[in-house]
């Protein structure tokens, strides 16, 4: 599963959403949305964004868990 550690980078920076609402030009819902994991997409633009702000590598914002062992007794 992807998750999205979007959450992590803002608590680093000390940023609330709409902080980060407003140096990004991200919606403060969709940003909302990403650091809870609930969303049906992520925008390519959007990382790009992240990335450059946070000055950090993709694998720093998202990352993939394998859930496949979880469902198995």
């Amino acid at each position: 599963m992807i998750i999205t550690k979007l959450h992590i980078r803002m608590a680093e920076h000390r940023l609330t959403q709409s902080e980060l609402a407003k140096k990004t030009g991200i919606r403060q819902p969709t940003i909302s949305a990403y650091c809870s994991d609930n969303y049906k997409m992520i925008s390519k633009e959007h990382l790009d964004v992240f990335c450059k702000f946070f000055n950090c590598k993709l694998t720093d914002i998202i990352d993939f868990v394998d859930d496949t062992n979880d469902n198995k007794e």
